[in-house]
């Protein structure tokens, strides 16, 4: 089980319609819930997010993963990925 501190809540509450139509959370707790069932990561730096899209398959080449509807910039140096 992960464990989501209040800066990836708030930053998922805050920017989930990058990702969702409509939104899937209301509050930190649906948050946390919706986080935890998507299986969603937590990363460290711009190379971590890259890697975990390398590991996952993904051709990254001539992209910026940065900027994919499935990476969220909390804002402190960390990345949280929610795959749809």
């Amino acid at each position: 089980m992960h464990e989501y501190d209040e800066a990836v809540l708030r930053c998922f509450l805050e920017n989930q319609g990058q990702l969702f139509p409509e939104d899937v959370a209301e509050n930190m707790e649906e948050a946390e819930a919706f986080l935890e069932d998507s299986m969603a990561v937590v990363v460290n730096s711009p190379d971590e997010v890259e890697e975990y899209f390398e590991e996952s398959g993904v051709d990254t080449e001539g992209s910026n993963v940065l900027e994919a509807d499935e990476v969220f910039d909390i804002g402190d140096g960390r990345y949280l990925i929610v795959e749809a």
